[in-house]
């Protein structure tokens, strides 16, 4: 899958990209992460830091955080 989504069950930001990706008919695979920010490596790995949501975009390139930011890229360039 070209688009991943690292996330955290119960984090309202995370849902409002998840409805987003969902809403534009956007497929995508979803990363669930621990809770304990110590113990999401693997979010580190591909975003240098370890707060969600986390949006990857394997096709462009694209590693990105913060929920606004991801929200605007899911509107501009992945609808």
């Amino acid at each position: 899958m070209a688009i991943r989504l690292y996330a955290l069950d119960g984090c309202p930001w995370c849902e409002k990209v998840s409805d987003a990706l969902d809403d534009a008919g956007i497929e995508y695979d979803t990363e669930w992460v621990d809770a304990l920010h110590s113990d999401r490596n693997a979010v580190k790995r591909v975003s240098g830091q370890r707060g969600v949501p986390v949006l990857i975009d394997e096709e462009r390139g694209v590693a990105m955080a913060e929920s606004a930011n991801i929200l605007e890229y899911v509107d501009r360039t992945l609808a």
